[in-house]
C-alpha cells in the first residue's frame, strides 16, 4: 500500500533522512521507533509532503505521489495525525471532523466514527480547545479517518496523554484495522503501546533504519536499549 524508495530529506545543506527503503502492505500496522531528534517526524512530514524530498520516491497503492502537494497526497489516500494533534480549538468537535470530509465528499459523519469514539459524540457541540489531550487525539484521528485514507500516519500519538487513554487509543487503532482496509504507520517511543498495536517494528537512529522485527520476534530489552542510548 505504501512504497518508499531511497528517500532522502534535507534541512538546508544537511541531509537528515539517508536513503530509506521500506514497504508497508495493506492492513499492516508498522511502528517506527526512535529517540527524539532521530528523524521520525521529519520522515512523516516528508511522506505527507510538508517537507520536500531531495531524492527518492513515495507511492500509495501504486500511484507515485513524490512530487505532489500535501492536499493531493490526502486525495491519493494518505492521512496525517501530526505530533501535537493540531485540531482547530475554536471549532466544535463536529466541525473539526467535518473539515476532513471535504476530501472524501461525505455528506454526514459516518456512524462508525462515533462508534469508535463515543466520547466525541457526547461532546460533538463542544469546542475542540476545551477537550483534554486524549480527547483531542481521538478527534484528530477521527478527522483523519473521514478522508477515507488508505494509509494513516500518526506521529507520536501517545505524547502527553495519560496511560488509561493510551490503552483506549491502542484499542481504537486495532479496531480501525479490523473495520477498514487500511495501513497504519505510527511513530512512537512508548514500547508498551507499540507492542499492543504493531505488526512490525523498525528503529530509526540519526535518519537511518538500524533494526527491524516482527512483533512476535521482538526482543523488548533490545528495543529499550535503542530508545535509551
Amino acid at each position: 500500500m505504501l512504497n518508499v524508495s531511497n528517500l532522502k530529506v534535507c534541512y538546508g545543506q544537511s541531509e537528515v533522512i539517508h536513503g530509506l527503503d521500506f514497504e508497508v502492505p495493506k492492513n499492516e500496522t508498522l511502528a517506527i521507533m526512535g529517540r527524539n531528534g532521530m528523524g521520525k517526524t521529519t520522515l512523516f512530514k516528508s511522506l505527507i509532503g510538508i517537507l520536500p524530498t531531495s531524492e527518492g520516491s513515495i507511492s500509495v497503492d501504486g500511484v507515485d505521489v513524490t512530487g505532489k502537494e500535501s492536499c493531493d497526497r490526502v486525495e491519493n489516500g494518505i492521512a496525517y495525525v501530526p505530533q501535537g494533534r493540531m485540531i482547530f480549538p475554536s471549532l466544535t468537535v463536529q466541525e473539526n471532523i467535518e473539515t476532513g470530509m471535504q476530501v472524501s465528499g461525505l455528506k454526514k459523519i459516518p456512524d462508525d466514527i462515533y462508534s469508535l469514539f463515543p466520547v466525541l459524540f457526547d461532546m460533538r457541540k463542544r469546542k475542540g480547545g476545551n477537550l483534554s489531550g486524549g480527547q483531542q487525539q481521538q478527534l484528530a484521528i477521527a478527522r483523519a479517518l473521514v478522508t477515507n485514507p488508505k494509509v494513516l500516519l500518526l506521529d507520536e500519538p501517545t505524547e502527553g496523554i495519560q496511560p488509561s487513554i493510551i490503552k483506549d487509543i491502542a484499542n481504537v487503532l486495532n479496531e480501525i484495522k479490523k473495520m477498514r482496509d487500511i495501513t497504519i504507520i505510527v511513530s512512537e517511543q512508548v514500547l508498551s503501546f507499540t507492542m499492543a498495536i504493531a505488526d512490525r517494528i523498525i528503529v530509526i537512529d540519526k535518519g537511518n533504519f538500524i533494526h527491524e522485527n516482527k512483533r512476535e520476534e521482538v526482543d523488548t530489552d533490545k528495543i529499550k536499549a535503542y530508545l535509551s542510548v
